[in-house]
């Protein structure tokens, strides 16, 4: 009999449920963990990123004063190069002339006497040569040293270029690797909205840009939003304060949220155009954006009217499909 009521006893399967959840719960936490960790360490890397660029803004602009001091140094050198090689020139031709004045005063008195006085000028004019001798050579050797600093400006101002280059191609490369960021965040976006929106008719992705025909939104001539918009927006709203709180602050961001209608004139007394009811649409779901806690830095809404058509088509079909509210993340 305790054979069979043995045999007759439900088979447990409690503890095995206990094991699987218990698990799964340590799978999670370690998944948590390493995502936390990983969160740490790119918040390191891009701090150390910011300080880099800061350190090299700094460095090219002391290297850019530096540069314009001795472009200024070597204007003034230049204009005094110039002023020693111009009293050279005004030396040499004295000491031409007054050879020459020396050489006709000797030829003049070879067949004569010489004389006290002449003797005298000769002497007089032999020493006025020699002094400009003396200034010529002096002359000669400032402009030999002037050179000298001229070269080393020059020397000094290319290799300033150099690092001042070197610096730009850095930043130029810091500042790609930004936006590649923001690149990478706006796909992890648009991939979100695809899973929470779906496949539903009237929401598609077109390029770099999130596309709601305005049917989605809003009655026909009209800006405010209906219910069913509202729990579309909603939906997006999400997905853009996931976004902000993963974004670092240091990217210049924002959602884009762009209006546009079609080429038909609008018949209302409310709205003068197209322009101003796509402006309005446009300014209708940004609010509705901010209200759900989307920072409003982080928004901006532009109208386009009829003037950026996607179907330049004729009829009911292109029509509805230039009516439409478009979402794009881009740089500030």
């Amino acid at each position: 009999m305790a054979r069979a009521r043995t045999r007759a006893r439900p088979f447990d399967y409690w503890p095995g449920f206990v094991d699987a959840l218990s698990t799964m719960l340590l799978l999670f936490t370690f998944l948590l963990t390493v995502f936390m960790l990983a969160q740490f360490f790119l918040a390191r890397e891009v701090t150390g990123k910011d300080e880099a660029m800061a350190r090299l803004n700094r460095q090219i602009e002391e290297l850019s004063s530096l540069l314009a001091l001795e472009r200024a140094g070597k204007t003034e050198a230049d204009e005094k190069a110039s002023l020693l090689a111009s009293n050279l020139d005004v030396s040499e031709k004295e000491r031409a002339k007054l050879q020459g004045s020396l050489a006709q005063r000797a030829a003049g008195d070879a067949g004569a006497l010489a004389l006290s006085a002449e003797k005298d000028a000769t002497a007089r004019a032999l020493g006025q040569i020699e002094i400009l001798n003396q200034q010529i050579a002096a002359l000669r050797r400032q402009l030999a040293a002037l050179e000298d600093a001229l070269a080393a400006s020059e020397k000094e101002g290319a290799q300033s270029q150099a690092k001042i280059a070197d610096l730009g191609s850095r930043l130029n490369i810091a500042l790609a690797q930004k936006v590649q960021e923001l690149s990478r965040y706006r796909s992890d976006f648009f991939g979100r909205l695809r899973q929470i929106l779906g496949e539903r008719p009237g929401v598609t992705v077109s390029g770099d840009r999130f596309v709601l025909q305005s049917e989605v939104l809003f009655q026909s001539g009209q800006a405010s939003l209906d219910d069913a918009g509202r729990a579309e927006l909603d939906k997006i709203a999400v997905a853009l304060v996931e976004l902000q709180n993963e974004i670092p602050p240091d990217i210049p961001w924002i959602a884009r949220v762009d209006g546009h209608t079609d080429k038909r004139p609008i018949q209302s007394s409310q709205y003068a155009s197209n322009w101003a009811l796509s402006a309005a649409r446009a300014i209708a779901v940004a609010q509705y954006l901010v209200s759900k806690g989307v920072s409003p830095q982080r928004v901006a809404a532009t109208g386009f009217g009829e003037f950026q058509p996607l179907d330049s088509g004729e009829g009911p079909d292109a029509d509805k499909r230039n009516r439409r509210i478009e979402l794009k993340i881009t740089e500030r």
